[in-house]
């Protein structure tokens, strides 16, 4: 399935995405990866090291007549996000991704694709390789862990690398450079709840909220996709003023950063409630349906009948948590002022999961202003205490703010111009790229961010352009050439 990728162009750069898509990479897990680059530098003649965090990173002298200009650092993750529909069965620990072609795109068999951030490394690997581009003192810094909390990029040291310009590989729509990146902080709540004994006369169903699309929590939250979470929880405190519905245990989504797209509820009542309750999951759907057709057209929820669990969830820390999940904020709070499509502050209610006599709520919060970002986390931690709830906020990392006047940025708007005929958009991604992390330890760097075209990352509909490739393909050569001097 994924040899016919090799017949693409460029074909250097489709090649090594090609080997990334063999070997298994999902967050934390980035051994079989880490080995893999090394002996691949080490096949090529490159320097190359791995830092006490597993980030590799490989260098190339500059090519003759091209000493004078500055350093480059290209820079990508090696990590990639898991996903896959329910129906799909694969380990992401064992198991290559099936990449095929699909019209204009390069999609995965019902997993995530890994192009996020795979093609960024593929083509700095193709950099590496290559013997006829121009280039000037080049360094390649592949971090890892990036998508549960950047632990590469916080971890690496002050003196590692040389160079004086960063150029991140991670963006996801050609013909845009970024120059700044949202911040983000990492928001979990916890309950702990006794386990009761489920009433007499009961019966159990199974709920499940599907067909939802989910998507990247950042890139794709101003789409005003629906969370799963949100909307089971809603149907959850709905029937439960009609009902004596008991929650038994939920599961829903599995990463903070993708917009969940699936839950899981055990819940019990009375027999004699079964049939009202049937209906009030038709009315609800129904009621969905009116609201999200346009964004998520396969919406469904299901009910039906399982076995009875062991024990359900006490009843006071059940309706605390459908209260504080149902009030917990979900989806863009503010959009930067003069770029309304770019939120300045989000929140994603990404896992919902009861295991051991606790429910587990993890939100990611996102804003390119440090002082939103607080404020929204110190008001949900307010309201998850309130509900009895204890609260951890953890992983901060700051935004990248945003430099008009880099000379990197006005070099590559220049050659973009001169190359495709158009001034490429300069914009901020509400996402949390490494250059925030990375530029608070390289504080002289002057940094960029780009990529090809990259639709629905995180979630198994991720795919990847394939003239986008092409085009960031030959934009990053033409960039290296015509870097600046030093």
């Amino acid at each position: 399935m994924n040899n016919e990728l090799l017949k693409l162009k460029p074909e250097i750069v489709w090649k090594n995405f090609v080997e990334l898509t063999k070997i298994p990479r999902p967050s934390k897990k980035e051994r079989k990866i880490i080995d893999f680059m090394k002996s691949w530098a080490n096949s090529k003649g490159l320097e190359n090291f791995e830092d006490e965090t597993g980030n590799v990173i490989v260098r190339k002298p500059a090519t003759a007549g091209m000493e004078n200009r500055k350093g480059i650092i290209l820079q990508g993750h090696l990590d990639m996000v898991p996903q896959k529909n329910n129906d799909t069965v694969h380990d992401f620990e064992k198991d290559p991704i099936q990449a095929y072609i699909d019209g204009d795109w390069v999609t995965a068999k019902g997993t995530t694709l890994g192009a996020d951030n795979g093609m960024g490394v593929a083509a700095a690997m193709a950099v590496l390789e290559s013997n006829d581009i121009e280039h000037g003192p080049l360094e390649v810094l592949m971090t890892v862990d990036e998508e549960t909390g950047m632990a590469g990029a916080f971890n690496l040291k002050h003196d590692v690398l040389k160079g004086d310009i960063l150029m991140n590989l991670d963006s996801e729509d050609e013909g845009e450079l970024y120059i700044g990146c949202a911040g983000g902080i990492d928001l979990t709540a916890t309950f702990k709840y006794k386990e009761e004994k489920v009433p007499k006369n009961s019966v159990a169903v199974k709920l499940t909220v599907t067909g939802l699309k989910g998507g990247h929590s950042g890139v794709d939250i101003p789409l005003q996709r629906a969370n799963a979470n949100k909307v089971m929880f809603r149907f959850l405190q709905k029937v439960s003023k009609l009902h004596k519905v008991k929650l038994a245990s939920i599961t829903g989504g599995d990463l903070r950063n993708a917009i969940p797209r699936e839950a899981v509820a055990i819940i019990t009542m009375p027999k004699t409630e079964l049939k009202e309750f049937n209906e009030c999951v038709k009315k609800y759907q129904n009621v969905v349906i009116s609201e999200i057709s346009t964004v998520d057209p396969g919406f469904k929820i299901l009910a039906e009948e399982t076995k009875l669990p062991k024990q359900i969830i006490d009843n006071k820390t059940a309706k605390h948590l459908i209260k504080a999940v149902n009030a917990t904020p979900h989806g863009p709070q503010r959009f930067i002022d003069g770029m309304k499509e770019i939120p300045e502050t989000s929140t994603n209610i990404g896992i919902v999961k009861s295991e051991n006599r606790t429910v587990m709520v993890a939100n990611l919060i996102r804003s390119s202003v440090d002082s939103s970002k607080s404020y929204l986390a110190d008001s949900m931690s307010g309201l998850f205490k309130l509900a009895g709830a204890e609260v951890e906020l953890h992983g901060e990392y700051p935004g990248w703010k945003p430099n008009f006047e880099s000379p990197i940025l006005t070099a590559m708007e220049k050659l973009y111009n001169e190359k495709y005929g158009k001034i490429p958009e300069v914009k901020i991604i509400h996402a949390g790229l490494e250059c925030g992390v990375l530029g608070a330890t390289y504080p002289h760097w002057d940094m960029i961010s780009f990529g090809p075209t990259i639709r629905f990352p995180h979630s198994p509909d991720e795919k990847v352009n394939i003239e986008t490739v092409g085009k960031f393909w030959e934009f990053l050569k033409e960039t290296l050439k015509n870097a600046p001097l030093k």
